[in-house]
């Protein structure tokens, strides 16, 4: 938990500098003595046991009267860090999400699992709903637990490219690997315009530009329609 919520913090700072983070990460994980497991930027952490576990040792230090910063800041930088796609998205947008149809592919917190505990994909949807955005998410196997948790809030699609008809924009929250494969020239027919903000650094930047999309993910340049 604490090297995902480091990497999202180097992330922030390649964004500012015009750094790439994937260059970034390669380089520290050359160094055996940190590895290069759990290094890939993205838009937080969820599940049952890093949120659990990270905010059990928190509190169990509070209880000795321990202030345990390192933890503290990863349990921020980690709720921070789920909502980091937002700003950008309402940027582009003008300020103004109000009727906006945004395309949601991942409900779960990783791909292979129906489990939506702590899911950032949740905390995204609660966001656009406020600011009058309409969601229309799929997941492979996550659907029906979002349905039990949030209901109607949002529209659910069939697979992947029924949820892009009409859309304004995609979001990519979770990183199943049938999502890294997409068919590009079906996404484009099927958005209003080619438009992806991809929490997971799904795919490589120039290809995205040669594909024609506008591009946005974590910690690497924006790629803009020319």
């Amino acid at each position: 938990a604490t090297k995902i919520s480091f990497m999202n913090e180097v992330a922030q700072l390649c964004e500012k500098l015009g750094a790439d983070v994937d260059m970034v990460r390669r380089g520290i994980g050359s160094d055996d003595r940190i590895g290069k497991r759990f290094l890939f930027p993205g838009i937080g952490y969820g599940g049952s046991c890093f949120p659990k576990d990270v905010q059990a040792l928190t509190k169990s230090a509070q209880q000795t009267g321990y202030n345990f910063k390192i933890l503290e800041a990863v349990l921020v930088v980690n709720e921070a860090q789920k909502i980091h796609l937002l700003p950008k998205i309402n940027a582009y947008f003008n300020n103004n999400l109000r009727g906006k149809k945004i395309a949601l592919w991942g409900l779960a917190f990783k791909p292979n699992t129906d489990d939506i505990r702590e899911a950032p994909a949740l905390q995204i949807i609660k966001e656009l709903n406020a600011k009058g955005a309409f969601v229309t998410g799929y997941d492979p196997e996550a659907m029906e637990n979002v349905k039990r948790e949030i209901g109607d809030t949002i529209a659910y699609a069939e697979n992947q490219y029924d949820a892009l008809k009409d859309a304004d924009a995609l979001i990519i929250a979770t990183e199943w690997s049938e999502f890294r494969t997409p068919d590009f020239i079906k996404i484009k027919s099927l958005l209003k315009a080619p438009v992806i903000f991809d929490g997971r650094n799904l795919f490589e930047l120039y290809q995205m530009e040669e594909r024609g999309f506008h591009y946005v993910s974590i910690g690497r340049k924006v790629i803009e329609i020319k």
